[in-house]
């Protein structure tokens, strides 16, 4: 047995058969839910696998997952790695130019689409090279048009696959692409063998202690640990973080709660009721509206279960961390740092704030590096982040750009990230910010995640996004784009720069406040950078 995630899977399977696996429940108020034990996923997921194999595909082919949240996305990821095909995660709000472009660059052979989607899948495909075999989940929107490949009913695909494993041997060295990007520009596909993902995102089968030594060793520890953990990925399972806390789950032989999309009241009742123990979320974005929810029509939800939330895309700011905190005290909060060209780098540390900065204890895999030389950058000068070992193998597609983000190092590989950051003497290290989203305003640099936690300490604001904006005198001035708390009174620019000026230094205060009914941003809450540079860039010049 190797560091394959099938094998992986399967070999826990084997070990706790009968044990609740994977628990979709609808909503809002159907009352709908579907239950799956290890065993009922692992025959479910051979299924679709034969399926897939007996409709002419073929180990190394690129299958796209065009879905929201259900048993059906995890349960094709598991039949992709079984049936040794490549998982592709595609962003559901894409419009038909933004899935031709990722149709035609994952080279995508399949795709199990959603019904909802029918017509703009329809419209793709007649655009794409490769895509050969279609499955819908659910019904079709009345008068849509059918794409010119009949698409086969996932039930009906289901029911004819063999629901035994009988595959081929497998290797660590099978492909996992996550795709990422698109709000700064199209989207990458990060390409991650097996054992590497394995070990650098899924915590090396075990998040709180040691990696295993052997791949023997999961499903001994899954036998020896016993039930009783809930995990619940409250984003959408394309994004790629909910996707790796499940399997995080599966290889700890636990159970994994979804819902189709996130709805603040229903997750809360959902924790109540399935007795959650670990959430995961993205940032402000999705924590501001449970706490809504608490003080308002959810008040005195019962949340014992809970131990822990934790964000990953996203910082949960340290306004918003202290009310949900007030209202579930014994909860813990974590702010983990990754992304999916690295997996895990660390986790915030307890003072990281607006007044400290976003400060990390990173694993002994990540450095501050300078990103010419590479090598590790004196304490107090900026660098940039990169990360060691268990790295992916590049972008598909795209030798160019991993040529920019990957390099080898002595006997090791890199990756190097996108983020700006410094360390200090004890090896704390401080994330300014995304390099690509840094404001020149006067020949100082200000990264907007520093001014947007100063902007939510403000008492009515609700959430806020800070872009750069052409500036005849400064080059770019700094502008604040700022959602305001329902029921209270819209700043002015002049009260929002006296609240920032306690926390941060001159050159980084706004100069421009927007005030607009609602922050966009991606469905997982990752910010939208580009609309927030447009809608200041818009008000602006009209001003």
């Amino acid at each position: 047995m190797e560091y394959n995630l099938a094998d992986l899977f399967e070999s826990v399977v084997d070990v706790v058969p009968d044990r609740e696996a994977l628990v979709y429940v609808d909503h809002p108020g159907t009352g709908a839910e579907r239950r799956l034990t290890y065993a009922e996923l692992d025959v479910a997921a051979n299924r679709i696998a034969h399926h897939l194999l007996d409709s002419g595909l073929k180990a190394g082919d690129h299958l796209g997952l065009h879905l929201y949240n259900g048993i059906e996305y995890l349960q094709t990821v598991l039949a992709c790695l079984k049936a040794r095909l490549v998982p592709v995660n595609v962003n559901y709000r894409y419009v038909e130019e933004e899935l031709v472009y990722l149709y035609n660059d994952a080279d995508l052979a399949a795709l199990v689409f959603e019904g909802e989607f029918t017509e703009r899948v329809a419209a793709a495909l007649p655009q794409t090279t490769r895509l050969r075999h279609l499955i819908r989940v659910g019904a079709t929107p009345e008068g849509a048009p059918e794409p010119s490949i009949p698409p086969v009913a996932y039930a009906d695909a289901e029911a004819a696959g063999s629901p035994k494993r009988g595959f081929a041997p497998r290797s660590p060295d099978d492909l996992f692409i996550i795709y990422t990007g698109g709000t700064t520009g199209m989207p990458k596909g990060v390409m991650w063998r097996a054992e590497d993902l394995f070990f650098a995102g899924l915590f090396g089968g075990d998040p709180s202690g040691e990696p295993v030594k052997r791949p023997e060793e999961l499903a001994e520890r899954v036998a020896a640990r016993g039930a009783g953990l809930t995990f619940f990925p409250a984003p959408p399972l394309m994004h790629g973080t909910s996707t790796l806390t499940s399997f995080i789950a599966f290889n700890y032989g636990q159970r994994v709660v979804i819902h189709r999309k996130y709805a603040p009241e229903e997750v809360l009742r959902t924790i109540e009721k399935e007795k959650v123990s670990s959430v995961s979320l993205v940032g402000d974005a999705m924590l501001r509206p449970l706490i809504d929810a608490l003080n308002g029509p959810l008040k005195g939800t019962d949340l014992s279960s809970l131990f822990s939330v934790s964000s990953s895309g996203a910082i949960m700011s340290e306004t918003v961390r202290a009310e949900f905190q007030r209202l579930v005290p014994n909860v813990l909060l974590l702010n983990n740092f990754g992304s999916s060209e690295s997996g895990s780098n660390g986790r915030a540390t307890d003072d990281s704030g607006p007044e400290k900065g976003f400060r990390l204890q990173v694993n002994d895999r990540t450095q501050v590096v300078d990103p010419v030389t590479h090598e590790p950058v004196p304490v107090g000068r900026p660098g940039r982040l990169a990360q060691r070992g268990h790295v992916p193998l590049g972008y598909y597609n795209d030798p160019a750009k991993t040529a920019e983000t990957f390099f080898q190092k002595g006997t090791e590989r890199w990756v190097l990230l996108g983020d700006m950051a410094t360390v200090d003497e004890e090896g704390i290290v401080t994330v300014l910010g995304r390099g690509s989203q840094c404001i020149n305003t006067g020949g100082e640099k200000v990264y907007p995640e520093e001014v947007e936690q100063a902007l939510k300490s403000h008492p009515d604001v609700y959430d806020a996004l800070v872009a750069g904006v052409p500036d005849a005198t400064w080059g770019n001035h700094v502008a604040a784009v700022v959602q305001i708390r329902e029921g209270s009174p819209e700043p002015t620019l002049d009260e929002i720069q006296n609240h920032c000026r306690s926390k941060l230094a001159g050159y980084k205060i706004p100069r421009q406040l927007v005030i607009t009914p609602a922050i966009q941003r991606s469905p997982s809450g990752k910010a939208d950078y580009r609309w927030a540079k447009s809608v200041a860039t818009e008000a602006d010049s009209s001003a």
